[in-house]
């Protein structure tokens, strides 16, 4: 047992922090507490001593630096930087306004400026991959292909992107200055936030009866949509079907099983472990599409379509056109709090149904075609070729 002993002093924070732990310790603990003195067991005394110098670091800064601290930022900054001692590029903490944020993206409705950004972990780049035709972004010149620069004064890597996401949603009718790298040179476009829905699922028929479908990402009414989209093809006697999931980051990872389910019949569609090896399996029932599918990948097509795409891959429900995938094979947790905050910390790691992680390796097309112009020619090949 360890015996601590607070007095008032000059050292106000620490004191008050020490209470604040011993007073934790007495809650949690059931321990008794006789005036100043507390007794407490020596591994939890440990377990909090471990942050004295993260004590002694915000006394540092609260009495020298230039310029006066919000508190706050100091005990979000603190928390970020938790996650990031993890080495987990995928992991983080979120203020109330980031975790908003966050949420509103699940349902693809929110205010903003209405675009779809892919960000690269391994060289910090963000990058636009859509910007819809219906939002202010694109009526004002935002174009796919855009490399993201700068939010207001925010300038946006990997590390800056949640934030850069949430200045961008904003209020309605109010302004964000967002800048873009295109051709070597910077270009900084005034957009007027509106209500912005993200367009999901989009559909056509090709020559020859040949469905097309493309996913832009898996949010709340994906599923709905695309069964939508699939039952009007067939009304237009579909014979096959293109799946196109380039630049496809990934999304819910439920909705894009709740798709699977839709094609594949019968089987896996991806299964998880933890760190213990405990597995959850998410598995088809026998319904299925019963038709060739193709899918079209790239390097920008990210966890929850690696899953779809290992799915139908795996099942022999279909074959893929394009390039390797990303290789984004781990599972993120969203975690929201009371307070308004939240975080995402990778939990499991998930692997295709014939047993391969694709973690860092991605997947490979089964048909390889680097020009992008030249991907769907090639899928519309394939299927010619196979009736």
């Amino acid at each position: 047992m360890v015996v601590l002993k607070c007095k008032f002093n000059k050292n106000k924070i620490i004191t008050i922090l020490l209470t604040i732990v011993i007073t934790v310790c007495a809650t949690i603990l059931g321990e008794v507490s006789l005036g100043l003195v507390t007794v407490v067991p020596k591994g939890d005394y440990e377990k909090y001593k471990k942050f004295n110098k993260l004590i002694a670091m915000e006394e540092m800064i609260n009495k020298t630096y230039y310029k006066k601290v919000n508190e706050q930022d100091l005990i979000d900054g603190a928390m970020k930087g938790l996650f990031l001692g993890t080495g987990d590029l995928y992991s983080g903490y979120f203020t109330k306004d980031e975790m908003k944020s966050v949420m509103d993206s699940s349902t693809g409705n929110f205010v903003g400026i209405g675009v779809t950004i892919l960000s690269n972990p391994e060289n910090g780049v963000v990058t636009i991959a859509k910007s819809w035709e219906t939002g202010p972004a694109y009526k004002s010149g935002i174009r796919a292909g855009d490399v993201l620069y700068k939010v207001d004064d925010l300038y946006v890597t990997y590390d800056t992107v949640d934030k850069a996401v949430a200045i961008m949603k904003g209020k309605k009718d109010s302004y964000v200055d967002v800048s873009v790298k295109r051709d070597g040179k910077i270009k900084t476009f005034k957009i007027k936030r509106a209500e912005v829905s993200e367009p999901s699922v989009s559909s056509k028929m090709l020559k020859d009866n040949i469905g097309y479908i493309e996913l832009s990402t898996f949010v709340e009414n994906t599923p709905k949509d695309f069964n939508k989209a699939l039952d009007k093809l067939k009304k237009e006697n579909m014979k096959a079907l293109i799946l196109d999931l380039r630049d496809n980051g990934g999304g819910l990872v439920d909705k894009c099983c709740e798709i699977a389910d839709t094609l594949i019949g019968k089987g896996t569609i991806v299964y998880t472990e933890d760190r213990n090896g405990d597995r959850k399996t998410e598995v088809s029932d026998e319904n299925k599409l019963g038709l060739p599918i193709v899918i079209l990948t790239n390097e920008n097509t990210a966890s929850s379509s690696e899953i779809l795409t290992g799915a139908i891959l795996g099942n022999k429900a279909g074959i893929s056109v394009g390039t390797k995938t990303f290789g984004k094979g781990i599972v993120q947790s969203v975690i929201s709090l009371k307070d308004g905050t939240g975080y995402k910390l990778t939990t499991e790691q998930y692997f295709t149904p014939d047993g391969k992680t694709i973690h860092k390796k991605g997947i490979k097309p089964t048909i390889e075609e680097k020009n992008r112009e030249k991907q769907l020619q090639r899928a519309v090949e394939y299927i010619n070729n196979k009736k």
